[in-house]
């Protein structure tokens, strides 16, 4: 191990030198025109078979490839890795996958990626143990299915399978498909590497339908009126370069981490800042945060209204209205715009959160700018068929009144510094990821956690399997009393979190109070939240052995922090 270790070291610090020794300067996004290259739609691709008229299981193989991708038209190509069904139709995002309720899906994932990563990383935080290679595996984010199909981190595998994880068993996922329909994505989930694997363009939406349900509500539908909307940010060499920075801001002991990761231009589905015409009528956006760790508090400059459906992976009872709205990395927003409200002939969609959220840099011209609308007149005589109803699905049942909850659990967000007072790495209730589980559910319950954020961020936590409702935000005071307690000892009641969680409650937005699989955890509160282990609509336990190995995990969904250790096992029991 310590003879690779050297060898890694080595090609990082090769790395690092042969950028600078080439000269390749980073690219001034601020001399690129935006709007100038049109909003892509991903190839999409069918889940299931339809055979002698009966819906069949649908059977994909989808590989990851490195190719070469236009972001801009101004910009020179960039190598990447995306998904595809082959090396010419992979693209960055990858294929939306279309599935439909109750109908599985089976998916082959195939790793044909290089012998060595385009970009650098770090190999002093946990990394897969593979020589060569680029480890990967794919994690359904929102999907309810087995452990042995969730993209366990540990699970990585390489080209050939030259190398795999301690997890491993199959590069073949089942996906049931039980759930509730709605908006999921899928993403590279390798220990370690999540950061610089996505950033590289390991992504893409999958879409789970109920025709049955869903036709009734008229809702625009097609691919031209209900639309994904994939957002991340990237920066550039002026060679056309993905660019992470490979000095670390503790470079003595992390030699190329940093904690969080901005890109200078905003991308929308694999283009920065495109432009899409639309007509006069209401549009379905379905947006994605993507990003590392920008948070987007997205609207319009004409203050145009959104109508939220539904919150990540589950419908809302009824729309509820919105003219701005933020979204942490890895949440999912769909929304509904009606363009024949707006009084411009364009409109620019923006953004206004921080970064890092929620005490960092305000966006600039190029970061707050997300992409163009604009609306041709010439559609003003056709007739929208769409219909945004008063209600949308039948709610599922309430939740489980606290009362009933089978376990209380305290879940605590720790940030450690250098002596210099940068971030070194993050953990949740003091222990590393690797440390035996403590979080034990078992299968059929639910649970009340309460989630102490100790640190100066904003984390979107997400619970793979679990799916939440949030209570309470609820202000600490004497918070760094608390902190310095709890850094200490690491004991809530020994700490007295009662008599620190007495301050303002934050109220939970309207359009966030449905069933969600992550929520933005405010630095300096305690969030309470009831997390189901369980089918949505029903008490009983999952239709498969979610206790069997190597189980699931919760983390932070800022890509940085969950590679530095800021993620835990969770490990359910029959």
């Amino acid at each position: 191990m310590e003879k690779v270790l050297l060898l890694l070291l080595l090609l990082l610090s090769w790395a690092i030198s042969g950028d600078l020794a080439g000269g390749v300067g980073l690219a001034n996004v601020t001399h690129l025109e935006m709007f100038v290259d049109e909003l892509p739609d991903m190839p999409r691709l069918q889940a299931y078979r339809i055979r002698n008229s009966f819906l069949e299981p649908g059977n994909l193989t989808i590989g990851m490839y490195e190719k070469i991708w236009k972001f801009h038209r101004d910009l020179p190509p960039t190598r990447v890795y995306a998904y595809g069904t082959s090396r010419a139709a992979a693209t960055v995002p990858g294929p939306t996958i279309e599935a439909l309720q109750g109908i599985p899906t089976h998916i082959t994932w195939e790793n044909h990626l290089p012998s060595r990563h385009i970009l650098s990383w770090d190999p002093t935080i946990p990394i897969p143990s593979a020589p060569s290679g680029v480890p990967t595996v794919v994690h359904l984010h929102g999907g309810v299915h087995p452990p042995t199909s969730d993209g366990h981190s540990h699970a990585w595998f390489t080209s050939n399978f030259s190398y795999v994880g301690p997890s491993f068993t199959s590069p073949t996922f089942s996906y049931p498909n039980l759930q509730d329909p709605g908006n999921l994505w899928y993403h590279d989930h390798a220990i370690g590497l999540t950061r610089v694997n996505i950033l590289a363009g390991l992504l893409g939406a999958y879409t789970l339908r109920s025709p049955a349900l869903e036709s009734p509500l008229r809702l625009p539908y097609g691919p031209k009126f209900d639309r994904h909307l994939i957002l991340f940010d990237r920066s550039f060499l002026s060679d056309g370069s993905l660019f992470i920075n490979s000095t670390g801001n503790n470079p003595s002991i992390h030699p190329q981490w940093q904690p969080e990761y901005f890109g200078d231009a905003l991308i929308v589905n694999g283009k920065a800042w495109p432009f899409l015409r639309v007509r006069p009528r209401r549009y379905r956006f379905r947006i994605i945060n993507a990003s590392n760790a920008r948070f987007y508090r997205l609207f319009f400059s004409n203050s145009l209204p959104f109508l939220h459906l539904s919150s990540d992976s589950v419908y809302l009872s009824r729309p509820v209205p919105s003219r701005k709205f933020l979204l942490g990395p890895s949440e999912i927003a769909d929304v509904i715009v009606d363009f024949a409200d707006s009084p411009n002939q364009s409109v620019i969609l923006l953004n206004d959160a921080s970064y890092p959220f929620p005490t960092g840099d305000q966006p600039d011209e190029f970061s707050g700018k997300v992409m163009k609308f604009i609306i041709s007149p010439g559609h003003m005589k056709h007739r929208d068929p769409s219909h945004v109803p008063q209600r949308l699905l039948p709610p599922p049942p309430p939740p489980t009144p606290e009362h009933r909850a089978a376990a209380t659990r305290y879940i605590a967000m720790f940030e450690y510094e250098s002596a210099t007072g940068e971030p070194t790495h993050l953990y949740i209730n003091g222990k590393p990821y690797d440390a035996p589980a403590t979080e034990t559910p078992r299968s059929g319950t639910s649970e009340v956690w309460h989630v102490i954020n100790l640190t100066d961020d904003n984390h979107p936590l997400h619970i793979h399997l679990g799916l939440f409702v949030v209570l309470e935000q609820r202000e600490l005071v004497g918070v760094e009393k608390l902190k310095d307690c709890m850094m200490r000892i690491n004991d809530v009641e020994k700490c007295r979190l009662k008599d620190h969680a007495k301050g303002r409650a934050d109220p939970v937005p309207a359009h966030e109070k449905g069933w969600k699989n992550v929520f933005k955890m405010q630095p300096g509160f305690v969030t309470r939240i009831l997390v189901r282990f369980a089918m949505l609509r029903s008490e009983k336990p999952y239709p498969f052995d979610a206790a069997a190995e190597p189980g699931y995990v919760y983390h932070c969904h800022i890509l940085d922090h969950e590679d530095n250790m800021m993620m835990r096992p969770l490990k359910l029991l029959n």
